[in-house]
C-alpha cells in the first residue's frame, strides 16, 4: 500500500496535475478563452490606470494613494496567477499543469491574497490616523514609515504563502485530478493520501483566528473613524472624510465577503457549472471592483484618471 502511494506521488510529480476543464466542447472552450481575455484585459487596464494616475500625478503622492497603488499591483498579480493559465489551456484544448507550475500557482495565489488583506488592514489604520489624529498624521505616516510598512506587507505575505505551500505539498497525492480550474488548496488537500495534510489544516485554522483578529481591528478602526467624523462640525468636512473612507470600506467588505464565502463553502466532489461560476466570482470580482470603486467614489482619483486620458478634470465631481 505504501509503495502504491509513493508510486502515485512520484507519477504526480513527474506528470503534473489535470485541471478541471470548462467544457469538453472546443467551441465552448474558445468562447471561455475570449470571455476571460476580455475580462482580464479590462481588469488589468483599470488597475494600470490607477497605478499610472497615482505615479504620475504629484497631487496623489500621499500615503493613502501610495497604498492604493500597491493594492492595484496586487490585484493584477492575483488575477495573473490563475486567469492566463486557464485561458492557455482552453485555447490549446488541454487541462494539464506541471507539478512545479501548480506549486507556483498556490504560492503566488496565497501571496497576493495575504498581501492584499494585510494592505487593507494598513489602509484602515492610515484612514484612522488621518481622521482621528490629523495634526500628527504627516509625522506618523511619513515616507520612511510608509516604505517600511509596505515592505512588511509584502514580506509577510510571501512568508505566509511559503508556509501554506509547504503544508499543502508536504503530503503525497493519491491522484492528479484537481476538481478546479486552478490549483486551489482545498481541492489539493482532498487528493492527499497521508496524514501530513493535517499540517496545512492546522495552518488554516490558525489563519482563521488571525483573520478574525484583523477583522476586529478593522471594525474598531472604523468605530473610531465614525466617532471622529461625527464631531466634525462642517457638512463639507464630514462629506470629505466619508469620501476617503467609503471606497476602502466597500473594498474591505467585498474582500471579506468573498473570502468567507469561499472558505465556508465545502469543496464539491464533482463541481457543477454553478460551482465554477461561484469560484470565478470570488476570485475575479474583488480585483475587478477595486478600480471601479475608487475611481467612482474618489474625486482625486477620478480627476487624475481623466487628466491621464487627456480629458479636463471636473471640479464638480463628488
Amino acid at each position: 500500500m505504501k509503495q502504491t502511494k509513493c508510486k502515485m506521488s512520484d507519477e504526480t510529480s513527474a506528470s503534473g496535475f489535470l485541471l478541471l476543464p470548462f467544457s469538453d466542447v472546443l467551441e465552448l472552450q474558445l468562447l471561455h478563452f475570449a470571455a476571460f481575455l476580455l475580462l482580464y484585459l479590462g481588469i488589468v487596464s483599470g488597475n494600470l490606470l490607477i497605478i499610472s494616475a497615482i505615479a504620475l500625478d504629484r497631487l496623489l503622492h500621499s500615503p493613502m494613494y501610495f497604498f492604493l497603488m500597491n493594492l492595484a499591483i496586487q490585484d493584477i498579480g492575483f488575477l495573473s496567477v490563475i486567469i492566463p493559465k486557464s485561458m492557455a489551456n482552453s485555447l490549446m484544448n488541454t487541462r494539464h499543469i506541471s507539478y512545479s507550475g501548480c506549486v507556483a500557482q498556490v504560492l503566488f495565489f496565497v501571496f497576493f491574497l495575504a498581501s492584499n488583506f494585510a494592505l487593507l488592514i494598513v489602509m484602515a489604520y492610515d484612514r484612522c490616523v488621518a481622521i482621528c489624529n490629523p495634526l500628527e498624521y504627516e509625522m506618523i505616516m511619513n515616507r520612511n514609515a510608509c516604505l517600511q510598512i509596505i515592505a512588511i506587507v509584502w514580506i509577510t505575505g510571501f512568508l505566509y504563502s511559503v508556509l501554506h505551500t509547504t503544508g499543502t505539498f508536504a503530503s503525497p497525492f493519491c491522484s492528479n485530478v484537481v476538481n478546479q480550474f486552478f490549483c486551489e488548496i482545498p481541492q489539493l488537500l482532498k487528493l492527499a493520501c497521508s496524514d501530513l495534510y493535517l499540517i496545512e489544516l492546522g495552518v488554516l485554522v490558525v489563519s482563521i483566528f488571525m483573520c478574525l483578529g484583523c477583522f476586529i481591528f478593522i471594525v474598531l478602526s472604523y468605530v473610531h473613524i465614525f466617532s471622529a467624523v461625527r464631531k466634525i462640525r462642517s457638512v463639507h468636512g464630514r462629506r470629505k472624510a466619508f469620501s476617503t473612507c467609503l471606497p476602502h470600506l466597500i473594498v474591505v467588505s467585498t474582500f471579506l465577503c468573498s473570502a468567507v464565502f469561499a472558505d465556508l463553502r465545502p469543496p464539491p466532489d464533482n463541481p457543477s457549472h454553478l460551482d465554477i461560476a461561484i469560484t470565478i466570482l470570488y476570485s475575479v470580482v474583488p480585483p475587478m471592483l477595486n478600480p471601479v470603486i475608487y475611481s467612482m467614489r474618489n474625486k482625486e482619483i477620478k480627476n487624475a484618471v481623466l487628466r491621464l486620458l487627456g480629458f479636463r478634470a471636473s471640479k464638480n465631481i463628488v
